[in-house]
């Protein structure tokens, strides 16, 4: 096989990156067993695109979560159902090339790892009876985007059969039970789940039986502290809470929540009751955009500082031989087109084509 060939021409700088990212420690199922059998805490956060990735893995997050949260915070959706498969694998290739360019130079004194990625399978793609469609479904998130696993809600018996059977066939399957958002229209809305004693018990033994089936790690989510303590207890595979408390082997938030994305100085955007904000990176968007647009309408963006491409004098002086020999004709067509958008501007204060301004008069 030859050698990779970079654009500047220099065979091997391929191998050389991939030797520099082997150097690195890749988390993975057995690891973060471990760390729960040596009581150390880790992190997950999703991610849902190329800049979110770049940032998270940066930041030396341990697990990242393409989750189908993604249709409520990037593409507006009251509820993650809509979201399909061709949308979730977009946003995982999006974000296994983040990760890919985070990594890229960085060695072992960097404190970087190779975060463990994970996508949800979103709703319609692995709750069949014919487990061979979940099983299709995810090896396309192996083969086609690069993730490390994917994870699928609920913890009854036909669940984790389909668990089951995506273990044995290779890929590696995180749990999720507590709080279901892809079961909205059963549950009718989002709301903390196990508490009362009954249903309590239900999620212990929805856990065991996930864990029995052979996946690595599990999501609890909006459940009583005391609750997904004891399944953490309970379970040699470790936790990962939200909205679960501190008992659990790690933790996850939603990128968007945990940064303020959608925070304004005026209003806030809902935020879930469990989430701690760490910025309002909101607030420093808000900032710069109405900056930017306070620069340009008093003419002071880009200024001279910002324009920094010039000509030679001979041929800013060619340019201005060639503006002046058809400088007649440009002036004629310009007057043309000047008349004909003021006669387009004077409709508009008519109102011929209804009300624009809001104001309740035709």
């Amino acid at each position: 096989m030859l050698p990779a060939i970079t654009a500047g021409g220099r065979p091997g700088a391929r191998l050389q990156f991939h030797r520099s990212v082997s150097s690195l420690t890749k988390v993975s199922a057995l690891s973060l067993t471990s760390r729960k059998r040596h009581n150390k805490k880790f992190t997950m956060v999703t991610a849902y695109d190329y800049p979110s990735a770049v940032h998270v893995t940066r930041a030396g997050m341990d697990i990242i979560l393409v989750g189908d949260s993604v249709g409520m915070v990037e593409l507006g959706h009251d509820t993650t159902q809509p979201v399909t498969m061709e949308t979730m694998l977009h946003h995982c290739g999006s974000v296994k090339r983040g990760v890919d360019m985070a990594l890229k130079g960085a060695d072992s004194k960097s404190n970087l790892r190779i975060p463990l990625l994970v996508a949800d399978m979103p709703l319609g793609s692995y709750e069949y009876r014919d487990t061979d469609i979940a099983l299709r479904n995810a090896y396309r998130f192996i083969k086609e985007t690069g993730m490390d696993a994917v994870k699928i809600e609920g913890g009854s018996a036909r669940r984790a059969h389909t668990a089951h059977q995506i273990v044995e066939s290779g890929v590696a399957v995180m749990g999720h039970i507590g709080l279901l958002p892809q079961a909205i229209s059963v549950t009718g809305g989002f709301r903390a789940v196990g508490r009362t004693a009954a249903r309590a018990r239900t999620l212990l033994d929805d856990a065991m039986r996930l864990q029995d089936a052979g996946v690595f790690a599990m999501v609890l989510e909006c459940m009583p502290q005391v609750v997904a303590q004891a399944i953490t207890e309970s379970l040699e595979i470790p936790t990962i809470g939200i909205g679960a408390g501190q008992y659990t082997s790690g933790q996850v938030l939603v990128f968007h929540d945990m940064l303020g994305m959608l925070s304004h100085p005026h209003h806030e955007a809902f935020v879930p009751k469990f989430c701690k904000r760490y910025a309002s990176v909101g607030h420093s968007i808000q900032e710069g955009l109405q900056s930017f647009k306070q620069d340009v309408e008093q003419g002071i963006f880009p200024g001279e500082e910002y324009a920094p491409y010039d000509m030679k004098d001979d041929e800013k002086a060619e340019f201005d031989n060639l503006l002046a020999a058809d400088s007649d004709d440009r002036r004629h067509r310009h007057d043309k087109a000047a008349e004909r958008y003021t006669q387009t501007d004077e409709y508009e204060k008519l109102h011929l084509y209804g009300n624009e301004d809001g104001d309740g008069k035709a």
